[in-house]
């Protein structure tokens, strides 16, 4: 007869192995110490400083998955999924959005396709820190449409001459360098191509820095190009495969976004649940309200949901299967739940919640853009009906 059990340790998911977990820990006490304590006063700034980039490079944050020929770590999809973990303690999603952009949405494109002499120029640097990096692929006539794209690059001799705009590009206002998607035919699906472009090139400039409802610390820009001059030894990968590119390059960026919901919502029910907790209404914590845990009940059991639906994708894409499917329903799942979730959490703070005094409200904010970016959700159903035949 067993005279005693013993309470376990609840196990992590296999594949998160103690260097993972360590990443995971070193990324939270990032947050804590350097960006959440700063959370508010950049969001009211509009922009962060520029030297977390290079404070994240020193911790080696922008090259988890990459080539260590190039400062990278050439670690998994886990660690990825350790460090946005990390991540969502900053409080703070524009920053959160901003150090993801260069480390998980342009530079596993570069890392992939660029030639030894494009990354000791461009990947090296980035990595490290002291290149800021966005990526340009939206513009005013379509963001999900890709083969619709207008900017146009004319090849003349060993250069490139690029004309056009582009919209809603993070990082944009400061970034050292785009990868840049450009129409070089006019075929609608294979002519498009992906380049570097330094953004010190005459003819570039920075429209206008967008004002936006949420992820406020996150510059969001509108670029313009007039005649631009780069070499032609800046084209990324073959010439006309950037859309093809552009659609591979999707389903890494809706995986982060999947996996950063979810922890971001882990952090809202933390601070939701502790301040029911510890406000009183009627003679009792309101988290003892029927109302409450029947609520918190539901969200916490379709969080666990969707979090297991997105290590599933990740799972796919980490022993290199194709997962569009698992992916697109992750990336809709969690973003629709997030609304929800985010809505409730902020309403259990009551009039606070409404004010810029607790992190809820920044949360509420920034939780809008994920049904948004990285393809909408009637982009992600339409994906969906397609994969499955419907």
């Amino acid at each position: 007869m067993v005279q005693a059990i013993k309470q376990a340790t609840k196990p992590e998911y296999p594949y998160f192995t103690d260097e993972h977990l360590m990443l995971r820990d070193s990324v939270k006490q990032f947050c804590l110490n350097e960006i959440a304590p700063h959370a508010e006063e950049w969001d009211e700034a509009g922009i962060f400083p520029r030297e977390l980039f290079k404070k994240a490079g020193e911790l080696g944050l922008f090259g988890i998955r990459l080539d260590p020929r190039y400062g990278g770590s050439g670690l998994d999809w886990w660690a990825t999924a350790a460090f946005l973990e990390g991540i969502s303690y900053a409080n703070n999603g524009g920053v959160a959005m901003a150090l993801m952009v260069q480390s998980d949405i342009t530079l596993p494109v570069l890392d992939e396709l660029g030639t030894d002499e494009q990354k000791e120029e461009f990947l090296r640097p980035a990595i490290a820190g002291d290149k800021i990096a966005a990526l340009g692929i939206s513009e005013p006539g379509g963001g999900s449409d890709v083969a619709a794209l207008a900017t146009r690059a004319k090849i003349e001799g060993d250069e490139l001459v690029i004309s056009g705009q582009k919209l809603w590009i993070t990082n944009g206002t400061r970034s050292d360098f785009i990868i840049l998607a450009v129409r070089t035919a006019e075929d609608r699906y294979k002519g498009i191509s992906m380049v570097l472009f330094p953004t010190d090139v005459k003819g570039f400039s920075v429209g206008k820095k967008l004002k936006k409802v949420g992820n406020l610390s996150s510059d969001t820009a509108e670029l313009f190009f007039d005649n631009c001059r780069i070499p032609a030894r800046y084209v990324l990968g073959e010439m006309n495969k950037g859309f093809y590119y552009t659609m591979h390059n999707f389903q890494g960026e809706r995986l982060a976004s999947a996996l950063g919901a979810v922890y971001s919502m882990e952090r809202a029910m933390e601070w939701a649940i502790q301040y029911g907790r510890e406000r009183e209404a009627f003679g009792k914590p309101i988290i003892e309200y029927q109302v409450w845990r029947h609520r918190f009940a539901e969200h916490l059991t379709a969080m666990e949901a969707a979090k297991w639906l997105s290590y599933r994708a990740l799972d796919l894409v980490n022993h290199g299967h194709p997962a569009v499917r698992e992916i697109t329903m992750a990336k809709l799942f969690t973003s629709e739940l997030q609304q929800k979730v985010a809505y409730d959490c902020l309403q259990i703070f009551g009039g606070f919640g409404y004010t810029t005094e607790y992190p809820i409200s920044r949360f509420w904010r920034d939780a809008r853009l994920h049904t948004i970016g990285a393809g909408s959700s009637e982009i992600m159903k339409e994906i969906i009906v397609k994969q499955e035949k419907l």
